[in-house]
């Protein structure tokens, strides 16, 4: 209940400054025009256009989840968090907001681009759901305890996307091989082997996570 309660603080103090989600919106629309501008009147292949799905995806996320932490580092209630709430419940309460973030924004990054790019066409939506909602936890993980890291930082701008990319790669990758058999229409028993993947990544990085929290929320 305590980390739902530091959830809630922080969701309704998001719908109040809506910073992220300001970030998040201006982020999507700016990336998907851009591309759109881009290409013109070609029409970009299949497996072109579901790598761009992720790319949007990847860098959306580093554009509004990096403030998970370091807006506590700005208010000044930092300290008042370690003294009333376990490293654990917070790190608890920041992974469901930024999980409640990821997911709302990865729906409609989705749902826009399936409308914007003809050529992204899903063949196996069993495969592409299980692909979305492992990646979406993935991505909700990793950002959650490099945002912790960063609030510790002098750069924090610059240190979030050097810090995201090579934790992110390994997942993004796997998510593109997914996303191309789903286009494919490949079998889900054909890519239990990826699934399995994305899988592992989000015990290891979630495992990981509570294991080091500690150690960065107490530094």
């Amino acid at each position: 209940m305590k980390a739902y309660s530091i959830f809630q603080k922080d969701w309704q103090s998001e719908l109040r400054t809506r910073y992220a989600i300001n970030a998040l919106a201006m982020f999507i629309l700016v990336t998907l025009s851009v591309i759109m501008f881009s290409i013109g009147d070609e029409k970009p292949s299949e497996h072109l256009s579901g790598g761009l799905l992720w790319v949007v995806i990847f860098f959306s996320a580093m554009s509004g989840l990096s403030r998970a932490f370091v807006s506590e580092e700005e208010r000044g209630t930092t300290l008042t968090l370690q003294l009333i709430a376990k490293p654990a419940t917070i790190f608890g309460g920041k992974l469901i907001f930024n999980l409640l973030l990821v997911f709302l924004m990865n729906i409609v990054i989705t749902f826009l681009y399936s409308i914007l790019f003809e050529s992204f066409i899903i063949k196996n939506y069993e495969l592409f759901f299980f692909a979305f909602v492992l990646g979406n936890i993935g991505i909700a993980v990793s950002s959650t305890i490099i945002a912790a890291i960063i609030s510790k930082a002098s750069s924090k701008g610059t240190l979030y996307p050097v810090l995201s990319f090579p934790i992110l790669l390994p997942l993004i990758l796997t998510l593109l091989e997914i996303t191309k058999f789903s286009m494919d229409g490949k079998l889900l028993s054909k890519s239990y082997v990826e699934l399995a993947v994305l899988l592992c990544y989000d015990v290891i990085m979630l495992t990981a996570s509570y294991m080091l929290f500690d150690f960065i929320w107490q530094d």
